[in-house]
């Protein structure tokens, strides 16, 4: 029949049974080949989509837009109107795989309404030929139609995801877990700011799971998500009480995403069944302890069955991580419109009502002093009027804040105050709400009423996450924030105590009308928009989530169809 020539080696390692799968499911623990290497990226992509060029004329006053396509990752731009110069000025990343398609590929799209939408042509880049480490501009004509589209593209090798079993985690070696300490050092915070940190993730086991099978049982799989990063466990078939004992291991590009862990059942051909998933901020994970989580539905408001026992560890580097806070956050795989809701729209205007009764109580507080309603009050608040206003400087304006925030962390330390979370309702959607919303055949009006009534949900929810956010920057909700904003108010402190405010505004004013200037492909940005988006609203501290920066709560999860698709899941 043939020979079977095998090389084989044998190493002694010191293993405690704990660590090591059991023998009776040591064969079906052992992660395929093919589905290992299938999952590990080896570089990542940045496109910088700048602007448009000689854009197609506005015929019917409708929006342009941009998708971007590399294998099945995809993404979507902001609608812009139609112009012929359109400033988009957005980055993504893509993971590229090592026997995915190389082809990056760009097309144009025209939006009239909420549900027409027109490709108006596009274009391929070959990313065979982007040498790593170095910025390639691109400026490609469109093939069905004229205009161009001008884009940049970066090219990196990547390190730091793995898969391996659970006696050979990265971190459990000496050596390594001391190479990622110095790696992610104080003194190396300027080396590769891009690379943040490094998550490694134990996947042990998850137990009294939901039976999706006929028999009783299911084949349950686990997907682990950072991002736009995934990677998945093998199948334990026929079971509620798997065991999978795996390790992964994910390069940590901003520290205030979650992790997103979430357990499906193997159906063949068919697409997974759900069964349960969890949600863990990367700030809030402890080194080095073991935890065992209730599973929740999928959009992670009330609990389901079953519970699924980690092991995460992280290392990160403060200071980029820092610098990384005042950057726009990464863009997210392309979802579906959003829908309308009542429940939403509903607790949306709830959470606007309850910042404009602060503000208002505040307001009247005010006003007390100033009508004398306590005379103690009002004679303590007339003597520091008069003598901040007489002894003013703008170096106060900070210090005032950082006074507010030293405050408020003594009285969070010594107990005096409690973090209350807003009481509110995240758990499913109505019923009624997801019908209503996917019915076909509605008339245009009611499309209409549907758009207008959908920016008001979405303003409503800006306007309430805004105030939350600034609130909760005070009240220490996401200490890594709350410490990195004392230290900014206290920096801002220093430097307007010793330097004259009107040289800082000029060198301010320099600097941006400058900025285009020097750096004429660069992303405009709103450094303490971006900081505020990503400390979390009442809402998300309730439910945070893995995209973005965290987890809407408020609306059906789309990221099980989008999972399906990148692991051929169809």
């Amino acid at each position: 029949m043939g020979v079977l020539l095998v090389d084989m080696s044998l190493v002694q390692r010191d293993v405690d049974s704990r660590r090591g799968p059991s023998g009776s499911s040591h064969q079906s623990s052992r992660l395929s080949e093919a589905l290992r290497k299938s999952q590990l990226w080896s570089s990542v992509v940045t496109v910088t989509l700048v602007e448009g060029q000689d854009m197609p004329p506005d015929t019917q006053g409708g929006q342009l837009f941009v998708r971007f396509r590399l294998g099945e990752q995809r993404f979507k731009s902001k609608n812009l109107g139609r112009v012929a110069k359109p400033q988009w000025r957005e980055r993504f990343t893509f993971n590229q795989f090592p026997e995915s398609p190389s082809i990056l590929e760009a097309e144009l799209w025209s939006k009239e309404g909420r549900r027409t939408e027109e490709c108006l042509g596009m274009c391929e880049v070959d990313l065979a030929g982007v040498p790593f480490h170095k910025r390639q501009l691109f400026t490609v004509s469109l093939d069905q139609c004229r205009g161009r589209l001008v884009f940049l593209v970066t090219l990196c090798p990547c390190s730091g995801v793995s898969i391996s079993d659970l006696c050979a985690a990265p971190l459990d070696e000496p050596r390594q877990r001391q190479d990622h300490l110095d790696n992610y050092s104080l003194k190396r915070s300027l080396n590769n700011v891009t690379d943040v940190g490094f998550l490694q993730v134990k996947v042990i086991k998850a137990t009294d799971l939901l039976a999706a099978d006929l028999n009783g049982k299911s084949d349950p799989f686990c997907v682990l998500e950072l991002g736009n990063d995934r990677l998945q466990t093998h199948t334990v078939y026929k079971s509620l009480h798997p065991e999978w004992n795996k390790v992964f291991t994910f390069p940590v590009r901003d520290v205030h995403e979650a992790l997103l862990v979430t357990i499906f059942d193997e159906d063949g051909d068919k697409a997974p069944d759900f069964l349960g998933r969890v949600a863990i901020p990367l700030l809030s994970i402890r080194r080095g302890q073991q935890i065992t989580l209730p599973l929740k539905k999928e959009d992670l408001g009330s609990l389901t069955k079953g519970m699924i026992t980690l092991e995460p560890e992280l290392i990160f580097n403060p200071v980029r991580a820092s610098i990384r806070t005042f950057q726009p956050p990464e863009r997210k795989f392309m979802e579906d419109n959003p829908k309308f809701s009542k429940k939403a729209l509903a607790r949306n205007v709830l959470r606007v009502q309850a910042l404009y009764r602060a503000i208002t109580s505040t307001l009247q507080y005010v006003k007390s002093c100033f009508q004398w309603e306590s005379v103690q009050r009002s004679l303590l608040a007339f003597l520091v009027f008069v003598v901040t206003v007489w002894h003013w400087e703008f170096y106060m304006l900070p210090f005032i804040l950082v006074l507010l925030m030293s405050w408020n962390y003594f009285l969070i330390c010594s107990g005096r105050a409690s973090q209350d979370l807003a009481n509110m309702d995240v758990g499913d959607e109505d019923e009624d709400d997801e019908k209503e919303s996917e019915r076909r055949g509605l008339m245009e009006k009611i499309h209409m009423v549907q758009d207008i009534v959908i920016s008001l949900q979405a303003f409503l929810d800006e306007l309430a996450c805004f105030g939350e956010r600034i609130q909760n920057t005070f009240n220490w909700s996401e200490p890594f924030l709350s410490a990195l904003a004392l230290l900014l108010f206290f920096t801002a402190t220093i430097l307007t105590y010793f330097i004259p405010v009107r040289y800082i505004i000029l060198i301010w004013g320099i600097n941006k009308f400058t900025k285009r200037l020097r750096k004429p492909y660069s992303i405009d940005n709103n450094e303490v928009l971006d900081f505020l988006s990503r400390v979390p609203s009442h809402v998300q501290k309730v439910c945070p989530k893995s995209c973005g920066v965290w987890f809407n709560c408020v609306r059906n999860s789309k990221s099980v169809c989008l999972m399906e698709s990148n692991f051929g899941l169809e």
